[in-house]
């Protein structure tokens, strides 16, 4: 069985800068990222991937045969819209998606013709900068409801018994209006009220949706949308308990260039997931 993750994407193509300080700022994280494949016990048959920057009025899965990336992040050096990352698509894992939630009367789409987000490919070059692994974005849908983003991973809980590795990518702080003067108690406050209810297995998903009302939440994630593929991992990975694999601080500040703060970057988090010494 494969695990779920919610991984942090970082901002724009932070990665692939040639030095500065947003690059320095994502260090950590681009860190973390390179050794994501060394946390999982088989490589997967299949990713399929909820970004944070792709919404539809249903859950549509990409179906390109070659799906094209979307540099939709703007102000970064001209070689950064130059990035290639040409993983192949995986027709029947998205057949398979959109039979699932089918079979759960969940309204549900596909495109042939749109490439993968910088919340797709900035993050998986990276980890796999080969791009050997079959990949499947699914969109959010519109109007952020946490419980059916929820639903939407539940339903596609089998996926992990079919080889298939689930990822929300997104952030837990994403407040580029107010977020870099320093330390905030209040995004602390979420940050920490977040890692506490992620181990939870209880109470996880009952909390999850009402994130909104958490300590801090609104000042961490002015709009939810950030945290929603977060809730498609969990409900993925919906019983057992989770992990907090890597917490950071963006300490960048990425209008300005630089300024610098700390903030948390929500933290790395895999539900579900046997420490490799165990059976």
């Amino acid at each position: 069985m494969q695990p779920t993750f919610f991984i942090n994407h970082g901002g724009g193509p932070c990665f692939f800068l040639e030095g500065g300080p947003i690059q320095e700022g994502f260090r950590d994280l681009e860190a973390y990222l390179s050794s994501f494949a060394g946390h999982l016990h088989t490589a997967p048959k299949a990713v399929l991937v909820v970004s944070d920057n792709r919404e539809e009025p249903v859950a549509t899965v990409n179906a390109s045969g070659a799906p094209p990336l979307l540099y939709d992040y703007g102000g970064f050096p001209e070689y950064t819209y130059r990035l290639t990352w040409p993983a192949p698509d995986a027709p029947d894992v998205a057949a398979r998606v959109q039979q699932l939630l089918s079979d759960a009367v969940i309204d549900n789409g596909r495109n042939d013709m749109r490439g993968w987000d910088h919340g797709v490919f900035v993050p998986f070059k990276v980890i796999w900068p080969e791009a050997q692994i079959p990949t499947v974005q699914l969109s959010m849908r519109h109007g952020w409801d946490p419980a059916q983003h929820l639903e939407i991973g539940q339903v596609l809980r089998p996926l992990r018994d079919e080889g298939v590795l689930i990822v929300g990518s997104g952030q837990t702080y994403h407040n580029l209006g107010g977020g870099f003067e320093g330390e905030d108690p209040a995004v602390e406050a979420f940050d920490d009220w977040l890692r506490t209810e992620m181990v939870q297995p209880e109470t996880r998903d009952h909390l999850l949706t009402r994130g909104v009302t958490a300590p801090g939440a609104r000042h961490a994630q002015p709009e939810e949308v950030h945290l929603l593929p977060l809730m498609v991992a969990a409900g993925a990975a919906s019983g057992p308990s989770a992990m907090s694999t890597f917490t950071g601080s963006l300490a960048a500040n990425p209008s300005l260039g630089s300024a610098s703060a700390s903030k948390p970057t929500t933290n790395t988090i895999f539900p579900r997931f046997p420490r490799k010494d165990t059976t």
